[in-house]
C-alpha cells in the first residue's frame, strides 16, 4: 500500500509500505478515509526530534472497518470509526482513571503510546491506505454510517480534544474570560471550545492573519497579533487586570518578536520559554493555566543548550507570587471524543472551519512543505488516501 514515509529533516515521501495485518485477537483493519496532519508532525519533519528516517507518518485517523479479530466484540467489518492519537489498552491503572494518553501497557519504559510518532512504541501512522488498530474494542470510536461530517469527524482524533483539553486544564467555567496562544489547529480548537462552553470573552494570540481572522469568526474571539506589540500588554489594555484563564497551545517552537532572523520561522527567533512566561503575565492572580501544547526532554534543534535538554527559564517566581496553578500534558482523547462525536452529530458543533485543505495522499509532500512555511490559507491539512 501507499504511505508517507519520513525520510529526514523536510522530507517525506509517499511509498510502498508492507500492508498492516491482525496481529492480535483483538486488532481490527481499517481503510483509511481521512487522515490528517498535524502540527506535532511537524517536529519530525522538521528534524526537532530524535525520529529515525523510516516511520510511517500520521496519528489522526479514521475509516472503514474491513478486517476484525476473533476476540473483538463491538466491531464489526463496515464500521466507520475514528481512532484517538493515543493507543491504549483500557485496562492499565492509568487508563482505569481515564489517563489514556498515559497508558503503561503499550509501550514498555514509557507512559503513552500513539501511531506514527517516535518514542511513542511500534505502531505504524495512517497516512496510508489502511491501519492497524489495537485494542480495538476500547480505541475505535464508532461513527453514524456514510459521509456526512467527515472533515469534522476527522477531528475527534485529536485536535477538537486536545483543544478542549485545553481549557479543561486550565479549569474555565462559564462565564470566565480566556487567553489562548497559538491560532494554529489547536489553539484555533481551544478558542472554539471556550466559546462552546460560553467563556465571557475569549483572546486568540497569533501571528497569521488569516488563523486570527478565523479565530475572530468562529470563536468570536479577539484576534492578537503578537508581532505588531507586547501581546499581554495588549490584552490587558483591553481586559484590566488580566484574564481568569490561559492556554498554551503553541509549544517549545514558540517565536519571539523581539529576536529577528532571516527567515520569520528560523530557530533563532525562538524562544521556548516565551507563551509559558506572557501566560504567567497574561492571566490573573489565582488563575489557571491549561498547557496542552507540546514541550519535550530533548530537542535537537534548540536555540541554547538548556533548551535541547528540555529545561527552560521559566517565571516560576511571579507564577508563585500569583497563586496560579497549572495543568499540563498530551490530551486523553477518550475522556472527550465520544461527548464531542455527539455534540457534532446533534448540530451543537462544527469544527471543520479550521480545514483548509483535502487532498490526495499523493500531495502529501508539497502540503507537508506549505505547512511548515505557515503559508497563508494553510491551516489544517486532510489526505485521502
Amino acid at each position: 500500500m501507499d504511505a508517507v514515509v519520513f525520510q529526514g529533516d523536510h522530507d517525506v515521501a509517499v511509498e510502498e509500505v508492507d500492508e498492516p495485518e491482525i496481529e492480535h485477537p483483538n486488532d481490527v483493519l481499517i481503510d483509511i478515509t481521512t487522515t490528517c496532519i498535524c502540527g506535532s508532525d511537524l517536529h519530525m519533519y522538521e528534524g526537532r526530534t530524535a525520529a529515525e528516517p523510516g516511520i510511517v507518518f500520521g496519528h489522526e485517523n479514521m475509516g472503514i472497518v474491513t478486517e476484525v479479530g476473533e476476540g473483538v466484540s463491538d466491531l464489526e467489518e463496515g464500521d466507520r470509526v475514528v481512532a484517538p492519537f493515543n493507543v491504549a489498552c483500557g485496562f492499565c491503572e492509568n487508563c482505569e482513571n481515564g489517563y489514556t494518553g498515559f497508558c503503561t501497557n503499550v509501550n514498555p519504559g514509557f507512559a503513552g503510546g500513539a501511531y506514527g510518532y517516535v518514542a511513542m512504541g511500534p505502531y505504524k501512522g495512517g497516512q496510508a491506505e489502511k491501519l492497524r488498530i489495537p485494542y480495538a474494542d476500547f480505541n475505535a470510536l464508532q461513527l453514524p454510517d456514510g459521509d456526512e461530517h467527515e472533515d469534522s469527524f476527522s477531528l475527534l482524533a485529536d485536535i477538537f480534544p486536545t483543544g478542549w483539553h485545553g481549557t479543561e486544564l486550565a479549569n474555565l467555567q462559564p462565564g470566565e474570560s480566556i487567553a489562548v496562544y497559538g491560532a494554529g489547529p489547536v489553539g484555533l480548537m481551544a478558542a472554539y471550545s471556550a466559546k462552546l462552553k460560553g467563556a465571557s470573552k475569549i483572546y486568540s494570540v497569533d501571528r497569521v492573519p488569516s488563523r486570527l481572522d478565523l479565530a475572530e469568526e468562529h470563536c468570536d474571539a479577539i484576534p492578537i497579533n503578537f508581532e505588531e506589540s507586547d501581546p499581554v500588554e495588549q490584552i490587558k489594555d483591553d481586559h484590566g487586570g488580566g484574564v481568569d484563564r490561559g492556554v498554551d497551545a503553541v509549544g517549545y517552537q514558540a517565536i519571539d518578536p523581539d529576536k529577528e532572523a532571516d527567515d520569520d520561522y528560523d530557530p533563532a527567533r525562538e524562544n521556548p520559554a516565551i507563551v509559558l512566561n506572557n501566560l504567567i503575565r497574561t492571566v490573573k492572580p489565582t488563575g489557571e493555566l491549561g498547557i496542552p501544547g507540546l514541550y519535550v526532554p530533548d530537542d535537537p534543534g534548540a536555540p541554547d543548550e538548556m533548551a535541547a535538554e528540555g529545561r527552560l527559564g521559566i517565571d516560576f517566581g511571579l507564577l508563585f507570587e500569583k497563586g496560579q496553578r497549572l495543568g499540563t500534558g498530551q490530551c486523553n482523547v477518550k475522556e472527550y471524543n465520544r461527548q464531542l462525536r455527539d455534540m457534532i452529530i446533534e448540530g451543537r458543533a462544527d469544527p471543520s472551519f479550521v480545514v483548509s485543505h483535502r487532498v490526495g495522499l499523493e500531495e502529501a509532500p508539497e502540503m507537508y512543505q506549505r505547512f511548515d512555511d505557515r503559508e497563508e490559507g494553510v491551516t489544517k491539512v486532510l489526505l485521502e488516501p
